[in-house]
């Protein structure tokens, strides 16, 4: 059986990850008044990987002569969704086109955010439509969702969503919710009876935090496939195997340890461990090397426990000294990454979990659905040198040969909930503290809605954008991307949305880091 072995000094360097950076027509070319399917020339990709190395052969994946190592796919703005007259999807079109049908009185809006116009004179059957496909970048704490167009490896980005999930809140509301009761009983108050004994757990079943995320993401996956025509859904099945960084090794049998993929798992895990950065000095954006924490020629295991990143002078200035040796300076940061090192496997066996509910949970409701690794979406984007996010990485997922665009903006998407059932708020010891009004509505808007105010006069003239909280007393407050702004009359506010869970953010593609 091979092993992974990464000695003290070897050059598997992970190189800093950069910064991340047609449509079709809505109706059919015999529309005078509209720009029909224009004939652009291909732009040319690029080939990378999944933003380690850039030095991957110009072959590799069957990538044409014409797409150049290190071209950068060109960025364009995200699309706009459109529904035909009954309200089944169409084709997406460009922003322009979009405002030339709505000046034109040809449609209207059908939703603010993701912004969704509905012609008023056109069915499906009258307008050529070529669908699109979803790709999904599963994460632990994001996750990312990309639409595109592909034909002939060839994937062009139309629209990225970063949604971020709640799991960590409804962790904590949890294990509050246990202490209050742990508290009553042994305070000899009034209590339900504990039922332990009578629960069972059905096949499949998820903690509440886990469920979050498949249920999250399930819900954004029938939602973009209401506006836009989806023939196939691309998803990570697999990012770390958590069995063999466990096990010190590849197990036999498992092909994508070798060749191409060879490492990757642990690698991509280790990087999002360790934060990208070293180890030991903790500067990023230089190569970074897989350490042993204990050398191996000193009995060091190639355990995933006993690993870390670490920067090329450090590497090399540590040798094969015992860390204990190495940091016998620094108390504070031997401490610091000892507890790191054993830190449990938590994060990568919660997104393995997830995805594999996930996966199950997307077979039932698409037609068509592919799966891949994490170590071919990190291969892909190396491939076609894309930076690394989390949608670009949803961009990546799969069998692709190139990225000819990729969207300039993404959505980001922030699960916040749909309020609470509590009538109080409860003080420290579990007491009632606040009574809280049965009233969720007032002067036509509720807490959560997406409203613009327009203050013509006062320290708070100007216009606002943004998710609202209301007051009994008409004096709302308003949460904007440039921060929190108190106190103002809802004579002043517009509704463009109702509240749905979820706050919106349009922002320049950029890096991520959490997983």
């Amino acid at each position: 059986m091979a092993t992974f072995h990464v000695g003290e000094k070897t050059h598997q360097s992970v190189l800093p990850q950069r910064a991340a950076l047609e449509f079709e027509s809505a109706d059919t070319p015999r529309i005078g008044d509209e720009t029909g399917l224009e004939h652009r020339s291909a732009v040319t990709g690029v080939e990378h990987v999944r933003g380690e190395t850039a030095d991957a052969s110009p072959g590799i994946g069957g990538v044409t002569p014409n797409h150049q190592v290190g071209e950068k796919a060109r960025e364009g703005h995200p699309v706009v969704f459109v529904l035909d007259k009954h309200g089944h999807p169409l084709q997406p079109t460009s922003p322009a086109r979009a405002r030339r049908l709505l000046r034109q009185g040809r449609a209207v809006v059908a939703r603010h955010t993701p912004f969704v116009i509905r012609l008023k004179d056109r069915t499906a059957g009258q307008s050529q439509v070529d669908s699109v496909e979803l790709g999904i970048d599963p994460g632990s704490k994001r996750t990312g969702i990309a639409v595109f167009t592909a034909k002939d490896g060839e994937r062009r980005g139309l629209y990225t969503v970063e949604l971020t999930h709640r799991g960590g809140r409804i962790r904590d509301k949890l294990t509050t919710r246990a202490a209050y009761r742990r508290g009553r009983r042994s305070r000899n108050l009034r209590y339900r009876a504990p039922r332990f004994s009578n629960r069972t757990r059905p096949t499949g079943w998820l903690a509440p935090s886990l469920r979050h995320r498949v249920d999250t993401t399930m819900s954004w996956m029938t939602r973009l496939a209401r506006w836009a025509p989806v023939r196939a859904v691309h998803v990570e099945r697999v990012a770390f195997d958590t069995h063999v960084m466990s096990h010190g090794g590849p197990l036999e049998g498992a092909e994508y340890q070798y060749g191409t993929l060879h490492g990757t798992e642990a690698r991509e895990y280790l990087l999002a461990k360790w934060g990208r950065a070293c180890a030991y000095c903790g500067i990023t954006g230089v190569p970074l090397n897989i350490d042993h924490i204990h050398p191996r020629s000193r009995g060091g295991s190639d355990r995933i426990s006993n690993l870390c990143t670490a920067c090329i002078p450090c590497n090399e200035k540590k040798s094969n000294q015992p860390v204990e040796e190495f940091l016998g300076k620094s108390p504070r940061v031997l401490a610091r990454i000892l507890a790191q090192a054993k830190a449990p496997l938590r994060d990568a066996a919660a997104v393995n979990a997830t995805r594999w509910a996930l996966w199950r949970a997307l077979d039932a409701a698409f037609p068509t659905v592919r799966t891949a690794s994490g170590g071919r979406t990190k291969w892909n984007r190396q491939r076609t040198g894309t930076p690394k996010t989390h949608t670009l990485d949803a961009l990546c997922v799969g069998e692709l040969d190139t990225v000819t665009r990729t969207p300039a903006r993404v959505l980001a998407v922030t699960a916040t909930g749909r309020g609470s059932y509590t009538r109080t708020c409860p003080d420290k010891y579990g007491f009632p503290r606040l009574r809280l009004p049965r009233q969720k509505q007032f002067f036509g808007y509720q807490t959560g809605d997406l409203a613009r105010a327009v203050v013509p006069t006062g320290k708070k003239a100007g216009t606002h954008t943004g998710r609202i909280a209301v007051r009994a007393t008409g004096s709302f407050n308003i949460k904007t991307t440039h921060g929190l702004i108190q106190g103002i009359r809802h004579k002043h506010f517009r509704l463009l949305q109702r509240a749905d869970g979820y706050a919106y953010t349009a922002r320049p593609e950029g890096p991520t880091v959490a997983i």
